[in-house]
């Protein structure tokens, strides 16, 4: 193995490091960096990242690759890790989802040197640490006041992934058709293979995701060859599907749910019910289709129309790999309103 390059900095076979990536300088003259980790193999393997918070208020990836980074099974790897877990500090710092200048950094990639503040992060981050990569992981959750069952979202016709993906393990795996300018997006035309991982509720820490994350990434890492197989208690295959549905408030007032993320629905089953504060009325919420609960509102409190409860339609794995294309593209947390 030689020295990983990274910025100015060259790690050595068997060694770990921080370097920090010159970003920007605030208004008022601190400076910003993208601290990526990097450890780097004695022996030859792969390259894989793992990034975090590019959304600023999705805290929980931060935590998942910390545990990671000081998991034994690191000790002996094969290849290259570089782990990112902030890579959005300037949401992460301020607790919001955006860039300064109110761009969604993942709609912002590759970047551009030469673009938005947006825009210089994404390149900064794709150059230096995507393109040394052939795998990688985005952690992300749900939007605020929301919580998403932990899964795993791929794109469709791709069979390397689909592999990665079931030995990740997740409760849920759901194919959708790639977003412009994501990461996902980006990185699959740069040749790189990204999967990403959803799983909890902006700015909290959910103990169930974030141990489904590390559990799922080392068993992708072992899938990789990078790590020695981990001891694993044996657990339900993953759901499949490539499409979903909003469950949504079909009057104001307050909400009473009867079931939870994770729960199987079927077709017109009364998942909640939407009752008047005033105790003069209560509406049922009924699913629409058979699935699988993979995400919720938090908030008690409904107006008309809002979305309530995230169900995915479950399919055979053959249906999803005989028609990939059918897949549709999956809204972002925050697109729901």
């Amino acid at each position: 193995m030689s020295p990983f390059r990274l910025g100015a900095a060259a790690i050595e076979p068997g060694q770990r490091a921080t370097v920090d990536l010159p970003v920007s300088t605030l208004s008022n003259h601190s400076h910003v960096t993208l601290p990526v980790h990097v450890v780097h193999g004695e022996a030859a393997g792969p390259a894989i990242f793992l990034s975090g918070a590019i959304h600023g208020d999705e805290i929980q990836g931060v935590e998942i690759i910390r545990r990671i980074l000081n998991h034994p099974a690191l000790l002996t790897l094969r290849g290259t890790l570089l782990a990112v877990p902030i890579v959005n500090s300037f949401g992460f710092l301020n607790h919001t989802r955006y860039m300064p200048d109110r761009r969604d950094l993942n709609r912002c990639f590759p970047g551009s040197d030469r673009g938005s503040l947006a825009s210089l992060v994404a390149d900064i981050f794709f150059r230096e640490v995507v393109l040394k990569s052939q795998y990688g992981i985005d952690f992300h959750t749900a939007a605020l006041h929301r919580s998403n069952l932990p899964q795993i979202r791929l794109a469709a016709g791709e069979p390397e992934l689909f592999q990665m993906a079931q030995a990740f393990a997740p409760p849920v795996i759901l194919v959708s058709r790639l977003r412009e300018k994501s990461l996902r997006l980006s990185a699959g035309q740069a040749g790189v293979k990204v999967l990403l991982y959803e799983g909890g509720e902006a700015l909290r820490f959910d103990e169930a995701a974030i141990d489904a994350a590390v559990k799922g990434t080392l068993r992708v890492m072992a899938h990789l060859g990078m790590i020695e197989p981990q001891p694993q208690r044996p657990g339900a295959e993953p759901v499949f599907s490539d499409s979903s549905l909003w469950v949504r408030a079909p009057e104001s007032g307050i909400l009473h749910t009867m079931r939870r993320i994770g729960d199987r629905v079927g077709k017109r089953e009364v998942v909640g019910v939407v009752a008047d504060p005033l105790g003069a009325s209560s509406v049922p919420l009924v699913a629409e289709e058979d699935g699988i609960i993979v995400g919720r509102t938090n908030l008690p409190i409904l107006n008309r129309g809002d979305a309530v409860f995230h169900i995915a339609r479950a399919l055979p794995l053959a249906t999803i790999r005989q028609h990939p294309d059918q897949a549709a593209a999956l809204a972002d947390e925050d697109e729901i309103i």
